[in-house]
């Protein structure tokens, strides 16, 4: 049995990722940088361990992946969806809204995939998938800085997918458009409904899709020969 570690994988698209990666026979575990209420919940849930550990924290990230290995009997799959949104017109935006995105979206895929690499490598087998997103491909007004990290996402997946490939190791970008978590539904029904006319297929995303794509690319003999891509699932708002 495969073994997928989730970070951030106790709510949103990474709480669906992880339940669709157990329901397909994966041995599941997921990171948290909070061991609150909601995580107790998930875990109660799902059956799935929980780590508590700060993906911004490269010591943490070396202590916790090595435990997990240890614990689990090792690491084959790699979800890097741990992100946050700090949103502000530039001229607004202060230097703290500025380096908590790119410590948590993007310094942390570095902290994981380092912290991951080696063992991966000893295995000559690996699945690394990082959570991107459409404003990384076509920015977004107020979002300089998530847009930089979820496009610096892509440039780092395609470098590594280089360096590894040769290791029996695939690296590849989800890229979400706009789904249809609790985050959205948060949003004004007004500014909402304009999101979703600006969808060309005319709806929100559901998380399941998400979590469905990771796992295609996951899979042992699905994400063989897929390395170095982008998978973008925002019902055509962005086209390549």
């Amino acid at each position: 049995m495969k073994t997928a570690l989730v970070t951030g994988g106790t709510s949103g698209i990474g709480d669906v990722t992880a339940r669709v990666l157990k329901e397909k026979g994966y041995n599941v575990v997921c990171n948290n940088v909070f061991d609150d209420e909601a995580t107790a919940k998930f875990k109660e849930e799902t059956g799935i361990p929980v780590y508590i550990w700060d993906v911004t924290d490269f010591d943490a990230c070396q202590k916790g992946v090595a435990q997990v290995i240890e614990e689990q009997g090792g690491i084959d799959v790699l979800v890097n969806n741990a992100g946050i949104i700090r949103d502000a017109m530039l001229h607004k935006m202060d230097p703290d809204k500025w380096t908590s995105v790119i410590d948590v979206n993007l310094n942390s895929a570095y902290n994981m995939c380092k912290a991951v690499i080696d063992h991966m490598r000893e295995k000559s087998y690996g699945r690394i998938i990082n959570i991107g997103s459409v404003n990384g491909l076509q920015g977004q007004m107020g979002q300089t800085n998530y847009a930089a990290t979820k496009a610096g996402i892509i440039g780092f997946s395609k470098s590594l997918a280089k360096e590894t490939a040769r290791k029996g190791i695939t690296v590849n970008v989800v890229a979400p458009g706009y789904v249809n978590t609790a985050m959205m539904q948060d949003i004004p029904k007004e500014i909402l409904d304009k999101i979703i006319a600006s969808v060309p297929v005319g709806r929100l995303a559901e998380p399941e899709e998400i979590g469905e794509a990771v796992a295609y690319l996951a899979g042992e003999k699905t994400g063989a020969f897929i390395t170095g891509a982008t998978l973008n699932i925002n019902g055509g708002l962005y086209v390549q």
